[in-house]
């Protein structure tokens, strides 16, 4: 789906950023330009970032237990 209509971002994407490293809009903004025109996008991109970066994070506990 996008989130920035105005720069075309996806949410895959936002998540594919979160996997290289993004934690923060200002990341999202600097790599994807989210939230570069007219902001909008702010709270979804943000939203979809923490989802993100919240599923990393139960990931790689899943992977520390199973070791």
């Amino acid at each position: 789906m996008y989130v920035c209509v105005c720069q075309a971002v996806t949410d895959r994407q936002i998540r594919e950023a979160a996997q290289g490293g993004a934690r923060t809009l200002k990341d999202l903004r600097r790599d994807l330009g989210v939230t570069r025109d007219c902001g909008r996008c702010a709270s979804c991109a943000h939203e979809c970032l923490q989802e993100a970066n919240q599923c990393q994070g139960r990931a790689g506990k899943q992977m520390l237990q199973a070791a």
